[in-house]
């Protein structure tokens, strides 16, 4: 089984998990405890039409602000507390949609720390031959917290697969890329253990300290919790819905 890590782009066929830890992963992990399906949709225009169309909620933020006449932000702590009745949303963000569009995957899956361990959990159940995060970055740029989140999702990946004898350090075909996981994805997964300082730098990010900025720290805090969640969301034909084991 091949693992890898990549950024923005992905390359794998197989399976993909997009990760855009703070803050559009852990919205949309969160959002499927209070919505059937998921459009994300690169533009606000866009947004609002579809929004009409499903009689859909509409989220949406732009430089982490709520995007003006919205309902809801890109906020994972206000999806936590959202009452309505709608069963559908429409989300747009800055980064992890435009991931999303530049994946060509059979399988893409939504991952983060909140719900590493089911999103690898789900990602080894799918995977045929090749399982790729990519992370979402920040303007453009790499982010640290998608590097850690990755990370502890690959953690989570390495231990299953090794499990099923699929992949195991002391293979010779370990670090082959064919056939094992890149030196890259492996620094993720050793960058990852120490939790005091993981939750610690993706705070202190330039997307942690922008958000504290604007007001959403306690949405940077809930972000960096690991494994609270066993959500994950699968993305195909323009929508995202929960991933039934």
């Amino acid at each position: 089984m091949k693992v890898s890590l990549s950024f923005e782009k992905g390359s794998s066929k197989d399976i993909s998990i997009m990760v855009d830890a703070i803050r559009a992963s852990s919205t949309i992990t969160i959002a499927l405890d209070k919505f059937k399906e998921i459009y994300p949709v690169y533009t606000p225009e866009e947004a609002m039409e579809i929004a009409k169309k499903k009689n859909a909620a509409l989220a949406g933020e732009r430089t982490g602000r709520t995007i003006e006449g919205f309902e809801l932000g890109n906020s994972p702590g206000e999806m936590k507390e959202y009452e309505g009745e709608k069963d559908s949303l429409v989300l747009t963000t800055t980064n992890g949609v435009r991931v999303l569009e530049n994946m060509d995957a059979e399988i893409i899956l939504i991952g983060s720390f909140i719900n590493a361990k089911a999103c690898a959990k789900a990602a080894c159940k799918l995977a045929r031959e090749h399982i790729e995060i990519v992370m979402g970055g920040f303007e453009r740029s790499f982010a640290i917290e998608d590097f850690l989140a990755a990370g502890e999702i690959l953690f989570w990946i390495q231990r299953e697969l090794d499990k099923e004898e699929k992949l195991n350090i002391d293979d010779i075909d370990y670090f082959k890329e064919e056939t094992g996981i890149t030196e890259f994805a492996l620094s993720a997964i050793m960058a990852s253990r120490d939790k005091e300082k993981v939750e610690k730098v993706s705070i202190k990010s330039k997307s942690g300290r922008r958000l504290a900025y604007l007001g959403y720290e306690d949405d940077v805090k809930l972000c960096v919790k690991e494994n609270i969640s066993g959500n994950v969301g699968i993305y195909k034909d323009g929508k995202i819905t929960l991933y039934n084991k």
